[in-house]
């Protein structure tokens, strides 16, 4: 975890936020990390989440660990998206916890999976593992909403895993479930149970479990901007 030691206010305006992004497109790892006095880590084998807390510490979110979107001023999440050699996004997309009790407080447009995801800056980033962390370089930010249709196809997605979660078969869901979300596992380790909806509406102890967008769906983003 970054400890925030800069004076770095969030953005005020969406142009502000887009000015900042454009700042750093193409400078590395490194350079970044020089702007806010904090050291690259060799690797990411023990700071899997660095690259996103550089990218929100230099350019001003404050959500930190909130349910809410990382530039909460603007309603704005910041996502990045690791690329390899080819530009081709390499790993699937955290969005958020998935909700395993009280589901009546979950609706599509009470969800945190339709607050992050209705204004998104992606942030590409080389991520190739040939490529030391310090030396991968930022690409060129694009701020997006989902069109119509793709709002349409996430909100199924998601009222589709909701109502198996609400019947009590959380345990059946695999990642191969969701045309765009998918839900897996997220914890540290096996141990790390919690509460959830079982069969007959018994509460069980689980995984907690996240809400993740698979990498044709970033890779779709990319090549709606990118033309690749």
């Amino acid at each position: 975890m970054i400890n925030n030691r800069t004076n770095i206010q969030p953005p005020r305006s969406i142009d502000e936020l887009m000015q900042r992004v454009s700042g750093i497109a193409g400078l590395t790892i490194s350079d970044l990390a020089h702007l806010v006095a904090v050291e690259v880590p060799d690797d990411l084998k023990r700071d899997k989440g660095f690259v996103g807390q550089l990218l929100e510490l230099v350019l001003g979110s404050t959500a930190g660990n909130k349910a809410t979107p990382d530039f909460e001023l603007l309603a704005v999440e910041l996502k990045t998206v690791p690329l390899d050699h080819n530009n081709k996004p390499m790993e699937s997309t955290y969005v958020s916890v998935v909700p395993l009790k009280e589901l009546h407080k979950h609706s599509w447009q009470q969800s945190a999976v339709y607050a992050k995801l209705k204004h998104v800056l992606w942030m590409p980033i080389q991520a190739a593992a040939d490529i030391p962390l310090a030396q991968r370089k930022v690409g060129t930010g694009i701020l997006w909403n989902p069109t119509n249709e793709l709002a349409a196809e996430l909100k199924q997605d998601y009222e589709e895993f909701m109502e198996i979660i609400a019947l009590g078969d959380v345990e059946s869901i695999t990642a191969h479930q969701g045309k765009w979300l998918q839900i897996r596992p997220k914890a540290a380790n096996n141990s790390a149970l919690t509460n959830a909806v079982g069969p007959e509406g018994k509460m069980i102890k689980t995984l907690p479990r996240g809400f993740y967008l698979r990498p044709s769906f970033s890779r779709k983003i990319l090549a709606e901007y990118f033309g690749n």
